[in-house]
């Protein structure tokens, strides 16, 4: 009995913990499932927003992608706008050239025709002349010998007195033709002589001709983005004061997108200040500090390439044994122009025309070479110092040792001082072909016609004139008046109000000569 109830309470025991085990197992399986669940629940939670978050930023991506692609498209289609802007400008000055040279053909051969026509007709009166000089020879001779006998019987003088009397009265009327025949050929000098000289000019200007930047007091500088603006200015304009006090030029920040302007009259300072800027914007440090570092080295950079510039310039010219100071300020007109021309550039070619025109005319073509190509050296220092450039340039290279024709040159080619040597006359000559020439300052030839014609346009509206020529590239004007509607008197006003008018109406370089002609001229024919 005992044992059996042993055996019954430990059934019954096992039972209970059996019981026990079995709900708690199902109370930590029915946590770990809620706590499974929950777990499952929020992971599927973070996935969703990992997945939206993963979709924004592809999209933002994406969106990020196609703004630069697109920009980079209407980059491209700007550029291909640009090539097609330029080359229907070039059809357009081909087609202008094309029209130029199938006019001058057409004149050329009926110039030809007319040369060949007045050749025969030349022909013809040459045989005309023949004929009439050898009848004027036989009546001549028939004069003399009945100038002879009537001289024998009215004198009543033997044949020694009448020889001498007929050969005093030739003797007077060959003085008489002498006298004409000396004005003749004094009249076909001074002809020759122009002509010979223009002949020179023309030789010189065709020989050499090149190109030119155009002028400008401001360089404009591209920027990445607009957001450089705000850091070009700094906060409350510290940076942009800082680069003005250090570069000394004033820049210009507006509403034109993508562009910082530098602005400044001096060619030098403002090509330093760019070259800062540019530097300035590549690095993305832009604070006073970097700025007046910059600044310092991009000037000990600007000063070695003037001198750089200087040395080519005196090779390019063949000018031999020039001071280095006075290469120097050549090198400094690399970055000076004037109305659209390089100043260094220009001192060459009118070095170059020098030498041409002066051995043209037998004289020395090396000094007239280098008095061409320092004529302006000068413009390298009239921003810092008082006074014109050919004065300044004159004192200069006095001080280094410059001789007397090359400084008289200098200081006279713009007829400020009496010239001393033929030199000075050379280097205006060449002064004036190099800067007037058409093409010299970048002016279009549709420009360059339209200022000719409103040239001949104004002195066409004056009363009286008959025809009216723009010829030197423009640089004059000859008119022809009616010589049966206007006197001498009146020219010098036609003459004057025409300059007048110019001068008021229309914008030039230089000066413009106003030549006014009035001819009365008759001719008759004896047969």
């Amino acid at each position: 009995m005992l044992v059996g109830g042993l055996v019954a309470g430990l059934v019954v025991g096992a039972a209970g913990v059996f019981l026990f085990l079995k709900m708690s197992a199902n109370s930590t399986l029915a946590a770990a499932k809620r706590q499974a669940e929950d777990i499952v629940s929020k992971a599927k939670g973070e996935g969703e927003t990992l997945a939206k978050q993963i979709e924004l930023d592809a999209r933002n991506a994406q969106a990020q992608r196609r703004e630069a692609l697109e920009k980079e498209l209407d980059t491209q289609r700007d550029e291909l706008a640009e090539k097609e802007r330029r080359l229907g400008k070039r059809e357009d000055t081909l087609d202008r050239k094309l029209d130029m040279l199938t006019l001058k053909e057409k004149n050329a051969a009926d110039l030809e025709q007319q040369v060949k026509q007045r050749e025969e007709a030349i022909q013809g009166k040459q045989e005309e002349l023949e004929a009439i000089a050898d009848e004027r020879r036989q009546a001549l001779e028939q004069f003399r010998q009945e100038q002879k006998d009537e001289l024998l019987r009215i004198s009543n003088m033997n044949e020694h007195d009448a020889k001498r009397e007929a050969l005093q009265a030739v003797e007077r009327e060959c003085q008489h033709e002498a006298g004409q025949l000396i004005q003749k050929i004094t009249e076909r000098a001074e002809e020759e002589a122009r002509d010979n000289a223009l002949k020179i000019t023309l030789q010189a200007i065709q020989r050499y001709a090149s190109d030119h930047s155009s002028e400008s007091t401001t360089n404009a500088i591209q920027i990445p983005s607009d957001d450089m603006k705000g850091r070009v200015i700094g906060r409350e304009g510290r940076n942009i004061r800082a680069f003005e006090t250090a570069t000394g030029v004033d820049v210009i920040v507006d509403d034109t997108p993508g562009v910082v302007v530098v602005s400044c009259f001096d060619p030098i300072r403002r090509a330093v200040a760019a070259e800062t800027l540019r530097r300035l914007l590549d690095d993305g440090r832009i604070h006073p500090a970097r700025i007046e570092e910059l600044t310092d080295q991009v000037r000990n950079e600007m000063q070695e390439r003037i001198v750089k510039f200087g040395k080519e310039g005196c090779i390019e010219a063949n000018i031999q044994g020039l001071h280095p100071k006075i290469s120097e300020m050549m090198g400094r007109l690399h970055y000076r122009t004037s109305y659209g021309q390089n100043i260094l550039q220009h001192s060459q070619e009118v070095a170059y025309l020098c030498q041409v025109i002066a051995d043209e005319l037998g004289l020395d073509g090396t000094i007239a070479r280098r008095c061409g190509f320092l004529h302006d050296i000068g413009k390298a220092m009239d921003h810092e110092m008082e006074g014109g450039h050919p004065a300044i340039g004159m004192e200069f290279c006095r001080k280094l040792g410059e001789k007397e024709a090359v400084l008289n040159a200098i200081g006279g080619h713009h007829d400020d001082i009496p010239h001393t040597t033929p030199y000075t006359a050379i280097v205006m000559a060449a002064d004036a072909i190099s800067s007037a020439r058409p093409g010299a300052r970048r002016e279009t030839l549709d420009r360059y016609v339209k200022r000719l014609e409103q040239l001949e346009g104004i002195a066409m509206d004056m009363k009286g004139v008959r025809e009216a020529f723009a010829i030197q590239a423009g640089r004059e004007v000859r008119v022809i008046v009616d010589p049966t509607r206007v006197d001498d008197t009146n020219c010098n006003y036609i003459a004057r109000d025409i300059a007048k008018r110019v001068s008021e109406e229309m914008t030039f370089p230089g000066e413009i000569k106003v030549t006014v002609l009035r001819e009365m001229r008759t001719v008759e024919f004896a047969r």
